[in-house]
């Protein structure tokens, strides 16, 4: 997805028309082909922000298998960079406050990912913008994102 143009169009496919706090996102190609950032030193009353080397920033690196994970908003959220000592009570207990937890699962073999499924989609977005890169250790931040996958 090197390519912005598809980019753009898998943004577009996967968001326009989903809720988002109880209304519903509208996604459109902007007549604009580039976003014009601000000189140095220039105000810009917080309206731009390269993401482009941030960590949230999760499919920098082109050809990244990451790439190949990019769904659509689902009910269900695939969770990785779990810390060892972080029971599935904790991450229940985490994502209620963007939701209900309808179930949960580690994977079997490696207890650093796990699925979680919020009672609706809308709920699942708030819960991916709000805990994606959450700190739950030291060293260690949460990765969050849509998957195709069921519990």
């Amino acid at each position: 997805m090197a390519d912005p143009m598809q980019a753009a169009l898998v943004a577009q496919q996967h968001l326009d028309r989903v809720k988002l706090w109880g209304k519903t996102v509208r996604v459109n190609m902007s007549k604009h082909q580039t976003v014009q950032m601000p000189k140095e030193g220039q105000p810009d009353a917080g309206l731009t922000k390269d993401y482009s080397g941030s960590p949230l920033h999760r499919f920098k690196k082109p050809g990244s298998k990451n790439f190949q994970n990019i769904f659509p908003p689902s009910a269900t959220l695939h969770l990785s960079n779990i810390p060892p000592k972080v029971t599935e009570e904790q991450l229940r207990e985490l994502f209620g406050q963007s939701g209900t937890v309808k179930n949960f699962k580690f994977f079997p073999k490696d207890h650093k990912m796990a699925l979680i499924q919020m009672e609706d989609v809308e709920q699942s977005i708030n819960a991916l913008i709000a805990l994606h890169n959450y700190q739950l250790a030291e060293a260690s931040h949460l990765r969050v994102s849509f998957t195709k996958s069921t519990i």
